[in-house]
């Protein structure tokens, strides 16, 4: 069956689901925004495109820093990862430290011993020259009458 004809002076009616108007409206909307910058820009477009990035980037800054708590996040966040690498250097510098210290230490011990064993080591070597150095005293004395 057929649809009944229109009654006179109205306007007819379309069959299927309606159209969807929303690429026309964005359409529009793109047209007004780049006649915009077109007309501030007295017609060059390089000029125009220029303005359009530059309000487009301060725009998306200051909807950035606008969003709910995305600035005291990024501090709590920052002040978090200080707190955590501060105790973990802490410790470490403190251990360095404490290493540093005992090796001075030990290395102090180490050259007191081999200082007292070198100077032993000489004092023995000079009591055995001297020693040796009488006897060949004696020796000499001998071959011209002494004792």
């Amino acid at each position: 069956m057929s649809a009944p004809p229109d009654p006179p002076g109205a306007l007819p009616r379309t069959t299927g689901p309606p159209k969807n108007r929303l690429p026309v409206y964005i359409g529009v909307g793109v047209a007004a925004i780049a006649a915009y910058y077109f007309y501030n820009a007295g017609g060059d477009a390089a000029v125009a495109g220029e303005k359009l990035k530059q309000d487009a980037s301060r725009a998306s800054t200051s909807i950035r820093d606008e969003l709910p708590g995305r600035g005291t996040e990024n501090k709590v966040s920052a002040e978090a990862s200080k707190r955590r690498t501060d105790s973990s250097i802490d410790p470490t510098v403190d251990d360095g430290k404490s290493r540093i210290a005992e090796g001075q230490h030990k290395l102090e011990e180490t050259k007191d011993k081999t200082g007292k064993a070198i100077m032993s080591n000489i004092d023995k070597a000079d009591l055995k020259i001297e020693s040796e150095a009488s006897k060949a005293k004696r020796g000499i004395s001998s071959w011209f009458g002494g004792k």
